[in-house]
């Protein structure tokens, strides 16, 4: 059974700084990429951050500067540190998981961050 159990979701002062985990497990063959996307109410889900097997990350834009992804392959968990947080980062945050056939997605943890 394929779970990617995410955490350290929760609410947030301006400025302030959350880690999210994910770690995925039961997913045959292996990960080529890890990542998080994020939607808030009323817009569309966007890509936050991903990461590849090998370490290259991308970021969008809003969050460069701001947010590291990072991995540990061997026990198949991405991490978010989220830092300098804004009130426009609040969202439901997705952990997602790829390999050479398909996506796999958490159930998401929700950040809030109030101004």
């Amino acid at each position: 059974q394929v779970q990617l159990v995410e955490s350290g979701g929760g609410l947030v002062q301006a400025g302030g700084s959350l880690r999210l985990s994910c770690a995925a497990s039961g997913i045959s063959f292996s990960i080529n990429a890890m990542g998080w996307s994020r939607q808030a109410p009323g817009k569309e889900r966007e890509l936050v951050a991903r990461i590849t097997a090998g370490g290259t990350a991308i970021y969008a834009d809003s969050v460069k500067g701001r947010f590291t992804i990072s991995r540990d392959n061997a026990k198949n968990t991405v991490y978010l540190q989220m830092n300098s947080l804004k009130p426009e980062d609040t969202a439901v945050y997705y952990c997602h998981a790829v390999n050479a056939y398909r996506s796999y997605w958490g159930q998401g943890t929700q950040v809030t961050v109030s101004s």
